[in-house]
């Protein structure tokens, strides 16, 4: 029996106030009157604000204000409502330089640490922008004319604008602003089309004529979600930007960046440029996600997709309110309504599309680590590993597998028995995957490397501004870049992983320095002269240039420049890879990518990049995957144990504990430290890691069927608790602990020395997964116990989980027994469902190739639906179901009637030796 030990816990205060409507003043538009700026902000709360800096000012004033006096419509500007004029980095922001913008300037105090906080320069509220001149229903939505009659102070300011919305669905808004002259460069991302407008949408939109806003509500709440009219509109050849205030401080997304689940508005500024950098703290990481989640008052949620591929920032600040500015592209915005947090995430995905389902051997255990050294050295963990049978079910290699670190080739000395090793592995049920990089080396004697050759010969390779190949330096030394954005490219790309296969038949690939990575900045030559490799703005990216350790902006791809493509590399690598797997297998195709963009779930898992063997970066591991499930990429994790410096015991323990948790778990380790697989620790770590491998793979069926509702509706596998209990403030800022789905509750250890861990148990009750003994919570923090060798799982009342006996491959393990875990609720009812196939063939469910169960509990009655069968089903057979929270000792189990022997203990029901096949449909009855 588990002891919980009940601590007091400071709730969060409920949110904040609901911005409240001002009827007489809000038409809808198309009825042909306008809504104010001010609509939306709450007339109360601008009253209190305007008297309290009144106040303020007054005080100033009488104490002698330093400098002169700013204007009173600057003064009236509140802190938390000023919107940044002068965002440039590394520029000391003097008042005569923001007032040439036609600004306010102010100076405050800066932050803590440096961090720039109050912006000094600041739009005041009569700074022009676009009206709105004209606007008329369409068959979907409303067509609008947007005019600038002043110019902003970016070269080439677009002076008419064209505004297209459409009511795309009940629960989806799309709102496009782009050039109403000229065409300009729009993501070539495919999305869903709208054929006739929303009948009853649950939002309701106004617009402010002059200057232009956008208000969006809540029809059911009044809250307002966007309000656009707090700064004004700029639109620029390469600088857009628009803002809006927020109805919460409670915002989730915009990656990839290392940082807490929930955001800080605390004048915060994300960069979303794709970069190669060790994850840290306040930096653009690996990939783009411009879609952000933000949590209501009262658990309702809403989510924003900003469709653009260029250079981009997100500036937060606690007004609360949000900045979007991009260097290229269009605004093209989707609203996603929800109303809950699940919803939202699965209309985002009905835009970007939806994930593929992974092969079964993908969720079971990796191991890799970059010098191994030879095949032999790799050989030899494989083998200790089934030596002490400890599950894996795929053996990597890092970059030292290959010749001379050239793409398509492995080192014939060291790597002389990698196709042995292959075959071995593939004898025993196991798979092997390999790395790749975009870089493909350009100083091998003609004829000698046929990648380079081939891709020389055929145009296929990024170019200069004078059309000849961009040569940076990776790996191998001196290379180019393959330019996927060319369909040829892709074909180039099969070819050489066919002559590859051919003599080591890998089972999935890693593409990894696919931002694309370049260890010079731009190219051997680098960057021409120009505006887009030196444009007017430059966003926060690490290194101040867009050509900072990659490519020039300038470079020439097949679909447009690489200042538009940057942060669809790897996005278009991914689909190049995924369309040469199916070619190559014929199955399910696993990839690992390390940049990604909006739609990349469909075609690669991700990795969150080099992480290092600390405790601070195993904990900030559960928002990186938190943060993907919420981009549509469910297949992610964090190199288990950590990738560079080394590790500990108890670390890696811990560590391995938490990675059997991640949906892709991997152990990965740099060269020239200790290596870090389980085998090489003491007995008792070892004995620990591979309990809780196989705890994983005991689970299996539960997230193998997770992943299928992700592929097939976009639930989220890896999920915050606030997902599942929205209306709990306590959940929204919660990023130690997550769920599998709505079921399983995992509480990891994140820190050194502890024999106890402190999670949050939302309320209602909650079983030890291990144990069945149920702990009923009010929502509070409790202490649980965490020896070494223990994780804490829970399991949620009204629960089924399908489970099966653990092997030491997924290969092994899906020709076991089931066991069902059932957890009743209060009332003695419980759900869950099962997905089953072969596991690796393309397109099981939209052929009907596979078998899908319904388990329900209700009045003391189990019973196991068919809804759809195949083959596979008749395989495996249900041996036994064990229900928590059986409250009164049962006088007989009746299985389809018939009498069965049973045990009961502690609330726990056990029925085993049941015998039934998968296919069949079977009750169990407790009396």
């Amino acid at each position: 029996m588990k002891s919980y030990q009940k601590l007091t816990t400071a709730v969060p205060q409920p949110l904040g106030g609901r911005v409240e409507e001002e009827g007489s003043n809000s038409t809808p538009v198309g009825r042909g009157k306008f809504a104010p700026w001010w609509v939306g902000s709450g007339l109360l709360v601008a009253a209190v604000l305007l008297s309290a800096v009144t106040v303020w000012v007054l005080r100033q004033v009488s104490r002698g204000w330093p400098g002169p006096t700013p204007p009173p419509k600057c003064l009236l500007v509140p802190e938390s409502h000023r919107f940044d004029c002068y965002p440039e980095r590394n520029v000391v922001v003097t008042q005569e330089l923001c007032e040439s913008r036609g600004c306010c300037f102010i100076e405050t105090p800066p932050l803590a640490g440096g961090k720039r906080g109050v912006p000094w320069c600041f739009y005041p509220t009569d700074f022009p922008s676009y009206t709105l001149e004209s606007l008329n229903q369409t068959t979907l939505g409303m067509v609008g004319l947007l005019v600038r009659r002043q110019k902003a102070y970016y070269p080439r300011d677009i002076e008419m604008l064209r505004l297209d919305v459409e009511f795309e669905t009940n629960t989806r808004l799309h709102i496009k602003i782009t050039d109403a002259a000229n065409p300009r460069y729009e993501v070539p991302l495919q999305v869903p089309r709208a054929t006739k407008r929303a009948e009853n949408p649950i939002y309701s939109l106004d617009f402010a004529r002059d200057p232009f806003g956008v208000l969006l509500r809540r029809r059911a709440t009044g809250t307002v979600l966007l309000n656009t009219t707090v700064a004004p509109l700029i639109f620029a050849d390469q600088f857009l930007q628009i803002s809006t205030l927020l109805p919460s401080k409670f915002l989730y997304g915009l990656g990839e960046h290392r940082s807490t689940l929930l955001h800080s508005l605390d004048w915060t500024t994300l960069t979303l440029w794709a970069r190669d950098v060790a994850p840290t703290e306040s930096l653009n990481l690996y990939g783009a996600h411009p879609f952000y989640l933000l949590m209501e008052e009262g658990g309702d949620a809403h989510g924003v997709f900003l469709l653009n591929s260029n250079a981009m920032e997100v500036a937060l600040q606690p007004a609360p309110g949000l900045t979007w500015r991009t260097i290229g592209g269009v605004l093209d915005f989707y609203v996603f309504l929800g109303p809950d947090p699940n919803m939202v995430i699965q209309q985002y995905q009905q835009v970007i599309g939806f994930p593929a389902m992974p092969p079964l051997w993908a969720l079971g255990f990796h191991l890799c680590r970059w010098g191994y050294g030879s095949s032999n050295e790799t050989w030899q963990t494989v083998r200790a590993m089934r030596n002490y049978q400890i599950p894996q079910d795929a053996q990597w290699n890092d970059i030292d597998y290959m010749d001379g670190y050239r793409d398509f080739t492995f080192d014939p000395q060291k790597f002389a028995s990698l196709p042995s090793l292959v075959e071995d592995l593939h004898k025993h049920g196991q798979r092997y995957v390999m790395i790749l990089d975009p870089g493909i080396s350009s100083t091998n004697p003609h004829g000698s490397y046929w990648p380079f050759d081939e891709a020389l010969r055929r145009g296929l390779f990024l170019n200069t501004t004078q059309g000849q190949p961009l040569i940076g330096q990776v790996w191998p030394g001196f290379t180019a870049f393959a330019d996927f954005s060319n369909p040829d490219t892709h074909q180039w790309w099969l070819e050489n992983l066919q002559r590859f296969y051919a003599h080591v038949p890998f089972d999935g690939l890693w593409i990894d320095m696919n931002e694309p990575s370049n260890f010079m900045d731009g190219s051997q030559d680098g960057c021409p002269p120009g505006e887009l490799d030196s444009p007017p703005y430059t966003p926060a990216v690490l290194g101040d240039s867009l050509s900072a350790k990659t490519v020039c902006a300038s470079a020439k791809q097949k679909a447009s420049v690489h200042y538009n493509l940057h942060n669809l590399y790897g996005l278009m690598e991914a689909k190049a890879t995924a369309s040469a797997l199916i070619q190559l297998r014929g199955k399910r195709p696993f990839i690992i990518s390390r940049s990604t963009f909006p739609s990349q779930g469909q075609y690669s898992g991700h990795w969150l990049g080099d992480n290092r063997s600390q405790w601070r970066d195993m904990y900030y591991s559960i928002p990186g995957l938190l943060s993907f499930s919420l981009f549509g990429i469910p297949l992610v994790g964090a190199d288990i144990c950590g990738f560079s410096g080394s590790t500990s015991e108890e670390l890696c323990t811990r560590w391995m504990q938490l990675g059997a948790f991640y949906p892709f778990a991997r152990n990965h380790n740099t060269q020239n430290e200790k290596a870090q697989d389980p085998t090489v620790f003491s007995p008792a770590a070892r004995t620990a890691m591979k309990n809780v491998l196989l705890t994983r793979y005991f689970l299996l069926p539960f997230l193998y069927t997770l992943f299928h509702r992700a592929h097939v509706q976009g639930d989220t596998v890896a999920r915050p608790l606030f997902f599942e209990f929205p209306w709990d403030v306590a959940t929204l800022g919660l990023d130690r602990q997550f769920l599998w789905g709505r079921s399983l509750l995992v509480t990891p250890v994140l820190e050194p020395g502890v024999d106890s861990v402190t999670g949050y148990v939302p309320r209602g009750v909650w079983y030890d997964f291990y144990t069945g003994s149920s702990v009923n919570s009010s929502g509070e923090m409790l202490k649980m116990s965490a020896p070494l060798e223990h994780l804490n799982l829970h399991v949620r009342e009204g629960s089924i989980l399908p489970t099966q006996n653990p092997g030491t491959t997924t290969e092994a393990t899906r020709r076991n027994p089931l066991r069902l875990i059932v957890a009743l609720s209060q009332t003695g009812t419980a759900w869950g469902d099962l997905f089953w196939d072969d596991g690796e063939s393309l397109d099981t469910f939209e052929r009907g190739s596979y078998s899908y169960l319904i388990f329900n509990v209700t009045q003391n009655i189990f019973t196991s639906t068919v809804l759809h069968a195949s083959t596979e089903a008749t395989e495996v057979t249900t041996d036994t179901v064990t229900v928590f929270g059986v409250r009164e000792p049962p006088s007989k189990v009746l299985l389809n009637g018939q009498e069965k022997p049973f045990s009961y203990l502690h609330q726990v029901l056990t029925v085993s030796n049941l015998g039934i096949s998968l296919s069949q449909g079977f009750s169990l009855q407790w009396l």
